[in-house]
């Protein structure tokens, strides 16, 4: 089957009548309101995605990339998809998102395992894993409204601290006992620097996605080569950088290190220093491109530095003081820990971790894996103690507007 072709002359209203499925991915992106039937209709119907993405100050070609995966994946990867389930009545749920490079990979090997899992002891197990492309609106769906823990997914696992510390969502049951660390006690070598565990043993993280420069050498003129965070967060760096807005999980990472090394004003700088908001899958072909204003430095997870090296003019650059972490967590509830620890254990094993270090460059906390890092690679992480003492759904609520805030008035 031949993967049908969104251009930017189409109105929404063409897109979401031929492929629906596009919403969540217009939702997860800025366009909330599209929630509403009413809403969406007053708009759609005239509303053209080239001008769409001109509201969101979004790159275009990123912004087309985005729905186009989407339609890409529903019409070529339903075989995998389709196998993720939602049984009534079933014994074990796991739910969550995972990250776009590597999801159908760890599907693949999921859904082989649950088969196995399933025949050995009896237990039905139910499970929806989306692609992170979807964002935390999808969880917010899911996990909005619950008020009864028992009512949580036995096992949940997705990217950033939105949710997972939100005290509106899934937030306000960790004072409650509710979930359980069962990774192994030791973590990979690579990460021995920094103490990533939770001390308290309610989550569990199980690789870090780190954010990295990507410095283009063609735009660079007389400016200085960042190589530590605060460097960007200088005056002649005012409109010189492209940071992956629409990577939330990512994006809230940065925020908040930000935030606590720097406070108000180093998130106020950050958004004086953004050229454009730009997906990382569309960061380096956007650096290649010639009739194009091009940021000098580009922000983005360290995965997408295996297209950069093919380019002469990119510098991939990880900072002296650390690249920013944003933990992939894995939430087990303590109740449910008799049934679903062998699934539990899977998620945070060995397997897993390589599809998620060789397939996704997202460095495993498990100690056996390779996570190829030979070169030195410090962590930007904003510690426990942090996350302990401060209310994170409201801090990134607060960054969030401070940064769009002083990004306009730049």
């Amino acid at each position: 089957m031949t993967t049908e072709t969104i251009h930017k002359d189409m109105t929404v209203k063409e897109v979401l009548d031929r492929w629906p499925e596009t919403l969540d991915v217009f939702i997860a992106n800025g366009f909330a309101n599209f929630r509403d039937e009413r809403q969406r209709n007053a708009v759609a119907t005239f509303l053209k995605l080239e001008r769409a993405a001109q509201t969101k100050n979004y790159d275009l070609d990123n912004f087309l990339g985005l729905l186009q995966q989407k339609i890409s994946e529903q019409l070529h990867q339903a075989d995998v998809t389709m196998k993720q389930t939602q049984k009534a009545g079933s014994q074990i749920n796991v739910s969550g998102l995972l990250p776009c490079p590597v999801r159908l990979p760890l599907l693949e090997g999921f859904d082989a395992f649950i088969e196995d899992f399933t025949r050995q002891t009896g237990h039905q197990v139910s499970y929806k894993l989306e692609a992170a492309s979807v964002g935390a609106d999808w969880i917010e769906d899911n996990i909005k409204g619950i008020e009864d823990a028992e009512q949580l997914p036995d096992i949940f696992v997705s990217a950033g601290f939105e949710t997972f510390f939100d005290r509106q969502t899934i937030g306000r049951f960790k004072e409650q006992g509710v979930f359980t660390d069962i990774t192994p006690t030791e973590v990979n070598s690579d990460f021995s620097g920094i103490d990533i565990k939770d001390p308290k043993r309610d989550y569990s993280i199980i690789a870090a996605v780190p954010a990295v420069f990507m410095i283009n050498h063609e735009v660079r003129g007389d400016l200085p080569i960042p190589r530590r965070w605060s460097d960007l967060l200088q005056p002649e760096f005012a409109q010189q950088v492209a940071l992956p807005v629409g990577d939330f999980d990512l994006f809230n990472a940065i925020l908040l290190a930000l935030h606590k090394e720097h406070g108000q004003a180093g998130v106020e700088a950050l958004g004086r220093c953004m050229l454009k908001s730009m997906h990382p899958s569309q960061m380096v072909k956007n650096a290649k491109r010639v009739a194009e204003e091009k940021p000098y430095v580009t922000i983005m997870p360290y995965f997408f530095t295996k297209m950069a090296r093919m380019v002469k003019s990119l510098e991939i650059i990880w900072p002296e003081d650390g690249a920013i972490v944003s933990p992939i967590f894995m939430l087990t509830r303590q109740d449910s820990l008799a049934r679903v620890k062998p699934i539990a254990e899977f998620l945070c094993g060995q397997q897993v971790g390589e599809i998620l270090a060789q397939k996704g460059l997202f460095p495993s906390l498990h100690p056996a894996v390779d996570n190829g890092l030979d070169f030195p690679h410090p962590w930007k992480w904003i510690g426990w103690d942090y996350i302990y003492n401060n209310d994170i759904g409201a801090l990134i609520r607060q960054t969030n507007a401070l940064f769009e805030a002083s990004m306009n008035a730049a």
